[in-house]
């Protein structure tokens, strides 16, 4: 927003500076007066909390258009298509590049194309059916096609830049989940919310069996995929509204928001059995992998953050000792 003040501050500025110094004041002084006085105003408005406000987007097409009307009515008084000002289309075809995107950028290149035109039939001397009128044209409006379309590409190239730093930022970049951060941000929030009225959510541990065993023999490629397969798994059995996250070596860590432990059990037996069903191509060798799972409910199983966590933990690391145990199904 600082930069589009300063734009506008500047088309503002520029435009005064060449009335002044032009006849055109002398000639035409309340118009230009109260041209420059409606611009400065709306510069005003536009800053002020309170115009449109939570509707960025309607803002700044207002005073993008509102810039183009505005240089419009100073070439008017400095020459029509003759004024040395017809650059000064460049500032609001900036403003649209960098804020509003490729599709209207180029509806005001058109629309400034339509103003030009009418400039020029208002100058005296101007022949719109020549080809002296065709290549004055042509010279004044393709670097304003140019700039408008550059600007607005490398805009948009720049906005999927930070948007990809920012999903960086937040998701593990193996596995496409969050990041333990991430997660611990959500989770702290999702708890606030919850602790007021003791409502009820759940916290899932998942830990890879064996994955060094995966990682000795085939290699860390394999130990990739496997996470990967897991953190598939565990997308795929989870709700819309549950968040999972891969914590940093094997293990995960999956919020389920207003689950009870009925609903914990559910989506933990669902994980287990996407993970032992989905197999992994190693060597031509078929490899099934299988997790330990432990739960903790909030607030049956405690109160504050670090103690679910730790109840969660335990579970899990008995769960994959159970696991361990001659004899079990899900041993070896």
């Amino acid at each position: 927003m600082r930069s589009i003040r300063s734009i506008e501050i500047l088309c503002l500025a520029l435009a005064a500076l060449v009335l002044v110094w032009s006849r055109a004041l002398s000639a035409h002084l309340w118009p230009i007066l109260a041209l420059l006085a409606a611009f400065a105003a709306l510069i005003l408005a536009f800053r002020s909390r309170r115009f449109l406000p939570g509707r960025t987007r309607v803002r700044l097409l207002t005073e993008s258009w509102s810039m183009v009307v505005f240089v419009s009515g100073v070439l008017w008084f400095t020459g029509r298509a003759h004024s040395a000002l017809i650059n000064l289309y460049l500032l609001p075809l900036m403003l649209s590049a960098l804020t509003l995107g490729r599709f209207v950028t180029m509806l005001q290149v058109g629309a400034v194309f339509v103003c030009y035109l009418l400039l020029a039939a208002a100058t005296p001397g101007f022949d719109l059916l020549s080809l002296a009128m065709a290549g004055r044209a042509v010279g004044v409006l393709a670097p304003l096609l140019l700039v408008g379309y550059l600007t607005a590409t490398l805009a948009a190239d720049i906005n999927e830049a930070r948007q990809r730093l920012e999903s960086l930022a937040h998701e593990d970049p193996l596995t496409g989940l969050l990041n333990l951060r991430s997660f611990n941000d959500l989770w702290q929030r999702e708890h606030r919310s919850r602790e007021r009225g003791r409502e009820p959510y759940a916290l899932l541990f998942v830990d890879i069996n064996h994955l060094d065993k995966i990682n000795e023999e085939f290699g860390r490629d394999a130990g990739d995929k496997a996470l990967t397969l897991v953190a598939n798994c565990i997308q795929r059995s989870i709700r819309s509204s549950d968040r999972a996250a891969r914590c940093g070596g094997d293990e995960f860590a999956v919020l389920l928001p207003a689950a009870t432990a009925e609903v914990a059990t559910a989506v933990a037996n669902r994980m287990r059995n996407s993970v032992y069903k989905t197999t992994l191509d190693l060597r031509s060798r078929m490899i099934r992998c299988s997790v330990s799972i432990g739960m903790a409910i909030y607030p049956s199983d405690a109160f504050e953050p670090r103690e679910l966590q730790s109840v969660a933990e335990h579970q899990m690391y008995r769960d994959k000792e159970l696991r361990r145990a001659p004899g079990s199904p899900a041993s070896g």
